[in-house]
């Protein structure tokens, strides 16, 4: 039962951990490969590698306290953000922000640092930060019980801070076969930027979609 607590609680963090090995693939491709290339043609011209290059993000870190099944964590909040800390931002009781608390599931809590916190300690030992940020999180809430398990996690790229020029959404690489990129970096990072860019992705895929099922349609049946 405690492995089994341990391991659900753990996956409450697996999605701050995927985007940052994404970004960071992103960020080590970015730097080893100034051109795409796909087939014998360049894939990104420089318009669009300039304006790839202009888009910042600001950097956190995440920390998360994972506990056995039926830990109590004694405060009246699932969530609460703190404006008045140098070190941590926000602090969220996950399974209960989440509305998914069982007794068969230990509590697990997740802390953002701020982005001043997180810029200066960007290159820093992750040990040591999380010490510091314990040290800070303890002070706010220092009901807080030992945790079975703690994750630090680098955020390098936690939210964006400027946008591709004019916000458009996704850009179109390559037409044959259809490239195109989108996501945060091409809107804002709230929800709202998330739907924009997902509808514009899908209207620039549309006319493609149309002209393939065309193009579908004008082969022989017995061919198919």
């Amino acid at each position: 039962m405690a492995n089994s607590s341990q391991g659900n609680t753990r996956d409450l963090l697996l999605s701050v951990a995927c985007v940052e090995n994404w970004r960071e693939n992103r960020e080590l491709r970015g730097k080893k490969k100034k051109k795409l290339f796909l087939g014998l043609g360049p894939v990104i011209n420089e318009s669009q590698k300039q304006q790839l290059e202009s888009v910042s993000y600001s950097s956190r870190y995440a920390l998360g306290l994972f506990y056995e099944a039926g830990t109590g964590i004694g405060v009246p909040w699932a969530a609460r953000y703190v404006a008045d800390n140098p070190c941590v931002r926000f602090i969220s009781i996950d399974n209960k922000k989440r509305n998914i608390e069982s007794p068969e599931i230990g509590p697990s809590v997740v802390v953002h640092t701020t982005v001043a916190f997180g810029s200066e300690h960007l290159d820093s030992d992750p040990e040591e930060v999380q010490q510091i940020i314990l040290s800070h999180l303890h002070r706010i809430v220092p009901s807080l019980p030992k945790p079975s398990s703690i994750k630090c996690q680098r955020w390098r790229y936690s939210q964006v801070t400027r946008a591709v020029p004019n916000c458009p959404g996704q850009m179109i690489l390559h037409t044959q076969p259809l490239l195109i990129c989108g996501g945060d970096g091409f809107t804002r990072s709230n929800f709202d930027g998330c739907i924009e860019s997902a509808m514009s992705l899908a209207e620039a895929v549309k006319p493609h979609l149309q002209q393939f099922q065309t193009q579908a349609a004008k082969i022989p049946q017995d061919l198919l």
